[in-house]
């Protein structure tokens, strides 16, 4: 019994300093299509990042995080659709080297739709690998901001099942936002 004890206030020690995170951002997005029936294709856009987590800024966090791409500049190429929605979960590795900036890795996965607002061809539905690196800029105990790196491979859904068609997308994205921290 005094051994169980100590293991739940040694544990309940090592959490005390983690917190809930909110933040939100704005992303630099670049993408780049392959598929057998168009070339490879680059494109760039604007990106919203609405996200949530727990952790602590200098160790380890679980964030969860809701993207929204406006692919404005995708209107030529109306098989790819017009807008973007993402879900994704990361696990970050921050580190305290005793600077005044934090450096973390992440990785992670995700989900989401691109979505044709009405056209008569379905939305289609991807998932993500992701990896980043990036830094937190310490404010206050509360407020940070937050700069970095993101690399997504993506794989959408086939337009139909007889397809063998691969439809794949290398994405990268520079993130700028601000976290609060409860």
């Amino acid at each position: 019994m005094k051994k169980l004890l100590l293991l739940l206030l040694l544990t309940s020690s090592l959490f005390a300093e983690a917190k809930i995170y909110m933040g939100i951002g704005y992303n630099l997005y670049s993408e780049s299509y392959t598929n057998e029936s168009m070339d490879s294709v680059s494109l760039s856009d604007n990106a919203l990042k609405f996200k949530v987590g727990y952790g602590v800024r200098e160790a380890y966090a679980v964030e969860f995080s809701l993207d929204y791409i406006d692919h404005a500049s995708y209107s030529d190429m109306p098989e790819i659709g017009s807008a973007k929605y993402g879900f994704n979960v990361a696990l970050i590795k921050a580190f305290d080297f005793g600077i005044y900036v934090n450096p973390y890795l992440k990785a992670g996965f995700g989900t989401g739709i691109i979505d044709n607002l009405g056209k008569p061809e379905k939305s289609l539905s991807y998932g993500s690998f992701d990896f980043g690196t990036g830094f937190y800029i310490p404010i206050d105990k509360s407020l940070d901001i937050e700069i970095g790196y993101e690399y997504k491979n993506a794989t959408y859904e086939k337009e139909d099942l007889d397809s063998s068609r691969n439809n794949t997308s290398n994405v990268n994205t520079f993130y700028l936002g601000i976290n609060t921290r409860f």
